[in-house]
């Protein structure tokens, strides 16, 4: 999708500015109860919509853990994550490997690498301190 050529709709402003006011990476449904406080008779299938169309548009970053449900952080900048296997809560880790990585492919495989997605996985601080107790 043409990112230039998609409106930005006031629904997708809206949903743009939750987002991006959050660092929680909440899924559809949480999204959606925020987003109908301002938009009341707004429905969570465009809200569904609407995320995808931002996904396409490269101004959000979908994250699809395997589970039943994607959650969405308004950062569309290439980041790692961990979620935490106990919580469930999706934090973002700042660590400078994303070019690194890449040169690693290009210099040591037959292939081109743009870029690359990576997950980690395990207990929160909280949660490891719930472990302690």
């Amino acid at each position: 999708m043409n990112k230039s050529k998609t409106r930005m709709t006031k629904q997708r402003k809206t949903i743009l500015r939750v987002l991006r006011n959050t660092d929680t990476h909440p899924t559809a449904d949480w999204i959606y109860e925020r987003v109908k406080k301002e938009i009341p008779n707004i429905s969570l299938g465009t809200i569904y919509r609407n995320l995808n169309v931002l996904a396409e548009m490269g101004e959000i970053m979908v994250l699809d853990f395997g589970s039943t449900y994607s959650r969405f952080d308004g950062n569309p900048e290439n980041h790692y994550h961990f979620r935490c296997e106990r919580c469930d809560r999706v934090f973002d880790i700042d660590i400078p490997l994303n070019r690194e990585l890449n040169m690693k492919v290009n210099e040591n495989t037959p292939f081109m690498a743009f870029g690359h997605r990576t997950e980690f996985y395990g207990l929160c601080p909280d949660c490891q301190k719930k472990n302690q107790t």
